[in-house]
């Protein structure tokens, strides 16, 4: 079975934006998505056992996901003071949510070599962050099956 893979036009941006930049730029880039985190809402505060923990991440990050009108929202809860994992939660935010959990489920794992950000993350880093766009595609997945 062939998996088609695809990329999204708001994260295909983001992609372009890293690729203009090098070295420390790359980081810093990585460190401006970081403040654009919005906060987790209030709802969800009260609710964060029902947030799936990345638990291949260093940090404590946690991601929660829904469904509306067939489109994904996710919602991150990652220390400030892991900005570098906080940077690519957001950056996946901002390029996936308004997405069908059918696009989501088709980036690819890797597509942050586009980025060329394994020239500034440890190996330890991008399992990280490889990690957070899988619990999002299992999310994804899940509101697929139950829909």
């Amino acid at each position: 079975m062939t998996v088609m893979q695809y990329i999204p036009p708001r994260l295909q941006e983001i992609i372009e934006d890293f690729r203009l930049v090098e070295g420390e730029e790359k980081l810093h880039l990585l460190l401006e998505y970081s403040e654009q985190m919005p906060p987790l809402p209030e709802w969800l505060n009260d609710h964060h056992d029902e947030m799936q923990q990345v638990h291949e991440c260093m940090a404590p990050v946690f991601v929660y996901a829904e469904l509306h009108d067939g489109k994904m929202q996710y919602y991150f809860d990652v220390p400030p003071e892991s900005p570098t994992v906080r940077g690519y939660a957001a950056m996946l935010g901002i390029g996936l949510n308004g997405e069908a959990p059918e696009t989501v489920m088709q980036v690819p794992s890797d597509f942050f070599y586009q980025m060329g950000l394994q020239s500034v993350l440890s190996p330890q880093r991008l399992n990280g962050v490889t990690a957070v766009l899988a619990y999002m595609k299992r999310l994804a997945m899940q509101h697929v099956n139950t829909a």
